[in-house]
């Protein structure tokens, strides 16, 4: 695995293993899942925000013909939640509605149209209680609160640390820089909707068939609700139509169908409409921030002090990890001495908040990059040039202890400047035009599980036997990211086959080992780190019995082309279906297994769960815009990124992942919100979605998409399987703050909220030729009941930001001394 082998799959462009399946319409997605005798199953929900649910009346919908079932919250009494901390959600809610879309009552028929219609029989008697609209609204009204638990009133959860005096270290700055920012909800417009199938096999057990990205905690949530043992349930994850975080939730639908099947004895499918996937939502949460930097006139940075309002919605989901996100790893991308983070997450009557691709970093990245921006035109520095300067030092632990090893990101800056001809380009083109840059970084993979456990966050499983097929199970989710290629593609790398030579058997709790999921970029490292070690010790089996009938010593048997042969002569060896079988002769039945669980994070305090990870990617982005000054119209014709991607595996899947990004990244800075509004009171007052449907929430077309010029950086990290680090959700990030970089190049005012749209550059161009400042967003950063901070020490002695590994500290800081609170 060092960096001088020659791959011979890795790092070679070829067709993805799924691939034909998917373009030739064979894949079966959980839609596709028809079996004998299914019933159907709708969901009749909430028309009011928030309310107490006095009365419901199902009797006429239970007399319809071809109705079999009505479920109530009666039914399924008992909470779940992704999250330990956050088990607030209930499959049918029993006495009360949290936002309009909040499933109430479900209706089982022989067909999709007798369920809708039995639906208009239901009568629900609700009792309104006032709506929370907006996170300054749950600050100001504690009461009703829309969750019993929680810190106070309809605060969910808030967080304070400070990492050595960040108030000395703005007072040692030259310049304090003070900014507030806004970023808008978005959700993730998956091409799949949401759809499960359940049905009781002739063993009495239980299946699920569904389109999630966590089989394993759906798994779980299943055996608590409906009080079965969890190994007499079964959950196969089907191939997802994109997932992006949407699909990592445990949704009520999924537990809804199990339980119906359950009662009937017979399957029952259910597929959302698109208006119910927005009701589903559990995408970008709302994030209001405030930013204070200290910097040095030569554009060295002191300290940083950011504050962030998250708008949760109306359910926990993944919200308190999302916001300690919103602060964690703002010290990976730049070295800060000294950081503060304030941050408070409020529940509203919305539909709640989760983890949309970059799970709570983007926001504060467009804040922290649009900042830069500003710094450097104040210091009279050239914005890749001060980037350059504060690029965080490769293995090192962070202020807040992030243990960072490799990193691409100086690399990236320096592509995307050549490539782009960003010397000439910036602060030089014709008014209109414009050039901005914005880097990133992100996790590949979280350093903890969602639940405590000393336990492997992938296994993998391989099965060889004397035909010479190899068979490879894990519990990962495919979902458009190519997960299953990467499985096979290190699986066959290491044996010296061909990915077509290889099973691949994904997703399916009964079959293969736990998988925690396909969420936080965690697959290529872990699930990969995992298939390497359990092919190595396949190979290793496979060696020793070849080496004793070879009689050549196994160290130089080499495994390629399909053959294992002697490294000093090359047509002596065997075929590798004759290797298994002289294998199978040796060991009997050959199998081997692979786990992986990430080292120990370095910090030590409450919190410092969420942000360590085995590595970290980075990304640097220039897009260039062009800005029509009368109608404020952008145009971005071409985006340059380079991404740090460790070792590229498939370079076709990695610049389709980095291209993804860019589109959904160009989406959320140009159009998306998912935002709402009130009805007349005449028709109820409710809070409802603005743009329920594809054809209102605006996202980019093929027609939009600008040209992308995608430099792979590659710089090996030791966590990696063969070195290769995420690029599911870093090269999203940099997009939006560059595109709000780029606008003010153009025309010279700022927008300081995301989307930027084309009524809000007219507004501060109409500003600035009154004279004012050419700037939109927000004004203040509200009032916040911050707690005490927790006071956290730098991993390093002296203050100096020198960091606990640099060979010359004689006393660097111990960090499991580090006090707990």
């Amino acid at each position: 695995m060092s960096a001088e082998r020659e791959f011979k799959v890795v790092g070679v462009p070829r067709r993805r293993v799924d691939g034909r399946a998917k373009v030739t319409g064979q894949t079966r997605f959980a839609d596709d899942i028809v079996l004998p005798r299914m019933l159907h199953c709708k969901l009749l929900r909430a028309s009011v925000p928030h309310a107490r649910i006095r009365g419901l009346d199902v009797s006429k919908a239970e007399a319809q013909p071809g109705v079999h079932l009505v479920l109530t919250g009666r039914d399924l009494p008992i909470e779940f939640g992704i999250l330990p901390v956050s088990q607030d959600e209930e499959a049918l809610c029993g006495e009360k509605v949290r936002y309009v879309g909040d499933p109430v009552a479900a209706v089982i028929a022989n067909d999709e149209l007798t369920a809708f219609e039995a639906l208009d029989l239901i009568d629900v008697d609700y009792e309104p209680l006032r709506t929370i609209a907006a996170p300054v609204e749950a600050l100001a009204h504690p009461e009703p609160r829309i969750h019993d638990y929680g810190e106070e009133g309809n605060i969910h959860k808030r967080a304070s640390f400070e990492f050595g005096d960040v108030g000395q270290a703005l007072a040692d700055a030259d310049r304090v820089f003070d900014d507030v920012f806004f970023f808008e909800g978005n959700t993730h417009l998956p091409i799949e909707q949401h759809a499960s199938v359940a049905a009781v096999d002739p063993d009495g057990k239980l299946t699920l068939w569904s389109s999630t990205q966590t089989p394993h905690y759906v798994h779980r949530a299943l055996a608590k609700v409906l009080q079965i043992p969890a190994a007499h349930i079964r959950v196969i994850a089907c191939p997802n139509g994109g997932g992006f975080g949407g699909k990592s939730d445990i949704f009520n639908h999924e537990i809804v169908v199990c339980k119906a099947a359950l009662e009937l004895g017979r399957p029952v499918k259910i597929c959302l409409t698109r208006e119910e996937v927005f009701y589903c939502h559990r995408g970008r949460h709302p994030v209001q921030m405030r930013l204070r930097t200290g910097v040095k006139q030569d554009g060295t940075l002191t300290g940083m002090h950011l504050q962030t309002l998250v708008d949760g919605g109306a359910y926990g989901s993944y919200g308190v990890a999302s916001l300690f996100y919103t602060g964690a790893l703002q010290t990976v991308t730049y070295h800060y001495p000294r950081y503060k983070f304030e941050g408070c997450r409020v529940f509203t009557n919305k539909a709640p908040c989760g983890p949309k691709r970059g799970h709570g970093t983007p926001q504060p990245r467009f804040g922290q990059e649009v900042q830069l921006d500003k710094i450097a035109e104040a210091l009279q520095i050239d914005p890749a040039e001060l980037r350059l300067k504060i690029v965080e030092k490769p293995n090192t632990v962070t202020a807040n202890y992030m243990r960072v090893g490799t990193i691409g990101l100086d690399r990236c800056i320096r592509a995307v400047v050549e490539r782009s001809d960003w010397k000439n380009k910036h602060g030089k083109l014709a008014h209109g035009r414009g050039v901005g840059l914005a880097c990133s970084s992100y996790l590949s993979g979280a350093g903890l599980p969602i639940y405590w456990n000393k336990m492997p966050h992938s296994g993998v499983q391989l099965k060889l036997d004397r035909s010479g097929g190899v068979t490879v199970f894990c519990g990962c989710t495919e979902i458009g990211q190519g997960s299953d290629d990467v499985l096979v593609t290190l699986v066959a790398e290491v044996l010296g086959l061909r990915t077509f030579d290889i099973r691949c058997v994904t997703g399916d709790t009964d079959l293969t080992p736990v998988d925690l999921g396909s969420y936080s970029s965690r697959v290529t490292l872990m699930m990969g780190n995992a298939a390497v070690q359990a092919a190595e010790r396949a190979r290793d089996l496979i060696a020793s019995a070849v080496a004793a009938k070879l009689e050549v010593p196994a160290a130089r048997l080499v495994f390629a082309e399909g053959r294992v042969f002697d490294a000093e002569d090359a047509g002596r060896g065997l075929t590798f279906r004759e290797a298994v079988v002289v294998a199978e002769e040796a060991h009997g039945t050959l199998g081997t297994v692979g786990s992986y669980r990430p080292p120990k994070a370095p910090a030590r305090y409450k919190g410092g769960g969420v942000g360590p990870s085995p590595a970290y990617s980075y990304s640097a982005a220039i897009v260039e815009v062009e800005v029509d000054p009368v109608t404020g119209w952008i145009h971005v014709p071409r985006v340059y990124i380079g991404h740090d991607i460790g070792r590229s595996l498939n370079p076709v899947l990695v610049r389709g992942q980095v291209e993804g990004g860019v589109y959904m990244g160009l989406g959320e800075a140009l159009m998306e919100e998912q935002v709402y509004r009130r009805l007349p009171a005449r028709l109820s007052g409710a809070l409802v979605h603005k743009f329920p449907s594809m054809l209102e929430y605006k996202s980019p077309t093929s027609l939009d998409m600008p040209e992308v010029i995608t430099d792979l950086i590659e710089d090996p990290d030791p966590n990696g399987p063969f070195g290769a680090k995420e690029v599911g959700q870093g090269p999203l990030l940099p997009i939006m703050p560059a595109v709000a970089n780029a606008v003010y190049d153009a025309v010279g005012v700022r927008i300081d909220e995301v989307p930027v749209t084309p009524d809000k550059v007219v507004r501060a161009l109409d500003e600035k030729a009154k004279g004012r400042e050419g700037r939109v967003g927000p004004k203040a950063f509200p009032e916040v009941p911050w707690p005490e901070a927790m006071q956290v020490p730098p991993p390093w002695e002296g203050g100096d930001g020198r960091a606990i590994n640099d060979p010359d500290r004689k006393r660097a800081a111990k960090l499991d001394e580090v006090p707990r609170p």
